[in-house]
């Protein structure tokens, strides 16, 4: 397996990050290329170790060890075989991952271990450049519908899945392109949006239709879309449109795509439409919400206009079978006296306008760190992912605020191999700039006297298990004043949204509030099936299109009465920790 020996040869190597200086000024990704022949080594440091334990820590099931030998021996395109059979979107999951393969690996337990995630990116990198990666339609119809809301990276797997074993497909969107947090979540810099484009021209070659635009199921008082209320098709049309495949806005007709500004025509494939005169700041979810964490008020989120309507009960007459995938966007809030201030907002709400401002879909951001001290409370990725773009927008200064304990650097032996680590962990955006506070949390926003947060009053915390519990014990004497005029939210998300489709449909949830589903991922409903964050809360990418993979299996098992895809994970299946 690779070469005999090679990881006692080789250290560990990854690609170096383009200049701070440089790379703040622009929006391209951060990483240099990484050449084809020193991937070559960093694979040759795969062991043969008899039990890759790099299998558990993937949910996908990724044959690592096969393909790392396959490159060490210069066979590309057979790895790009083995990388695709277990992973629909390698290039996703090898640069947003945070890689638990790597930490289950093997080599780990008294070195570095093997570069996994990099030698997946540089298989799937070099199949796209050399033309390895085509559309693979089914060649025979089962004749059966199916519809997936939510095009993110567990509706998207769940939808080639179903396509390619001959079902017909149609993707709900809300939003102005297919994609969901991979396009209005994750900055530039983490991932190009030509990476996500490429992928979806493919899965519309192989039949999937993607309906943007389209709310299944508004809330009660959602204002932000007109109802579709025309007739014609298959498809779905505002207000005096037509429906043909695709979504139309105002006046337009429908095609297979997604479509541009109004009066437009969608095209064959997913584009990067000019929609700056079509965006406002309407909501779906500004309503008092039901469930864990209540009761707060959601912020809107902005959502483009000419959006149509869909029924969620009339999917249950129009298809076969229903699968939901519409993610955990419900954020968490920190509502503290003076949360009515204007300059405090949730982290999704800052980060997809900036993303919009990148797809040339916005002239400019209506929330800005440009010359602006900030505070971002939450120390995830997510609060990562506001850091890099507060950099870029020319923040004066910036704090990121974590109420946990800073974590050790090296694993702690509570803490052993294979589980995943509990370690600091720092990204691209940590080198960048911007200062980390742990065991501090927030009491107050401060006034500044014209109704604009000016800052916030803190104090340390100190940690204390009470009842196998945590309990953050104010530190007294502690207290400290933040000075700030933009305050980002990035704390994690309670959740899928309660209302609009959830409550249409009268879905159970369990007792985190997702949508509880059974073994076969089926929820109460027959016929409607929940995968991805939707269903197991936050999560990773990872774990999203294993989830819509596995899915995807019971939802062909249910309408065929047998099934040849995959299932890598059951819905109870849990991380190794």
């Amino acid at each position: 397996m690779g070469e005999l020996g090679g990881f006692l040869r080789h250290g560990r190597e990854g690609p170096a990050r383009r200049p701070v200086a440089l790379r703040v000024r622009d929006w391209r990704e951060v990483y240099e290329p990484f050449p084809p022949e020193r991937l070559q080594v960093q694979a040759a440091r795969c062991m043969d170790c008899g039990i890759p334990f790099c299998h558990e820590g993937c949910p996908l099931g990724n044959l690592i060890p096969d393909w790392n030998d396959l490159v060490y021996r210069d066979d590309w395109a057979a790895a790009m075989d083995r990388l695709h059979a277990t992973n629909n979107f390698p290039e996703m999951t090898g640069r947003l991952c945070p890689a638990p393969c790597e930490e289950s690996c093997v080599l780990g337990i008294n070195a570095k271990p093997v570069t996994i995630k990099q030698v997946e990116l540089g298989i799937v990198e070099r199949a796209f450049a050399e033309g390895w990666v085509k559309p693979r339609p089914a060649a025979v119809s089962t004749c059966r519908r199916v519809a997936v809301v939510g095009s993110g990276p567990a509706g998207l797997a769940a939808a080639q899945q179903l396509a390619r074993a001959g079902h017909s497909v149609v993707v709900y969107e809300r939003g102005e392109q297919a994609g969901g947090l991979l396009r209005y979540g994750i900055p530039e810099f983490k991932m190009e949006k030509a990476v996500l484009d490429r992928r979806l021209e493919q899965l519309a070659a192989e039949g999937v239709e993607f309906r943007c635009r389209t709310v299944v199921g508004a809330p009660p008082g959602w204002s932000g879309a007109a109802s579709a209320a025309s007739s014609g098709g298959s498809g779905v049309a505002s207000a005096g449109g037509s429906g043909g495949s695709g979504v139309a806005s105002a006046g337009g007709s429908g095609n297979s795509g997604p479509t541009g500004p109004a009066g437009d025509s969608g095209n064959s494939g997913p584009k990067s439409g000019a929609y700056s005169n079509h965006y406002s700041d309407q909501s779906s979810d500004g309503k008092r919400i039901a469930g864990p964490g209540a009761p707060w008020t959601a912020e809107p989120l902005a959502t483009p206009t000419g959006v149509s309507v869909v029924s969620a009960a009339s999917l249950g007459s129009d298809y076969d079978a229903v699968v939901l995938a519409g993610g955990a966007t419900l954020p968490r809030d920190l509502d503290i006296p003076g949360r009515h201030l204007a300059g405090i907002h949730t982290a999704m709400a800052y980060l997809k306008p900036a993303n919009l401002v990148q797809e040339g879909a916005l002239a400019a951001t209506p929330i800005s760190a440009e010359g602006k001290h900030v505070v971002i409370v939450g120390g995830g990725d997510t609060g990562a992912d506001c850091l890099g773009t507060v950099h870029r927008q020319g923040a004066v200064s910036v704090h990121q605020l974590e109420i946990m304990p800073e974590p050790p650097g090296e694993r702690p032996g509570s803490n052993p191999w294979p589980t995943w680590p509990t370690i600091l962990r720092s990204s691209a955006a940590h080198e960048e700039g911007g200062e980390r506070l742990f065991s501090v949390s927030a009491t107050q926003y401060l006034d500044d006297g014209q109704g604009g947060v000016a800052g916030l009053d803190l104090h340390q915390v100190e940690l204390v298990m009470e009842g196998g519990r945590p309990n953050f014990v104010p530190v007294p004497g502690s207290e400290s004043v933040l000075e700030c005029e933009l305050v980002l939210l990035a704390m994690g998300f309670l959740g899928p949204e309660r209302t609009g489709l959830v409550e249409e449909l009268g879905l159970d949830l369990d007792a985190r509030g997702n949508v509880a589903r059974d073994a076969n991922w089926a929820t109460n409903l027959d016929g409607v099936f929940v995968c991805g964050d939707m269903g197991r809360g936050q999560s990773l990418v990872v774990w999203a299109i294993a989830e819509g993979r596995a899915a995807a299996a019971s939802v062909d098992r249910w309408l065929m009465g047998d099934t040849s895809l995959p299932a890598p994970v059951q819905p109870t299946q849990m991380a190794l920790r």
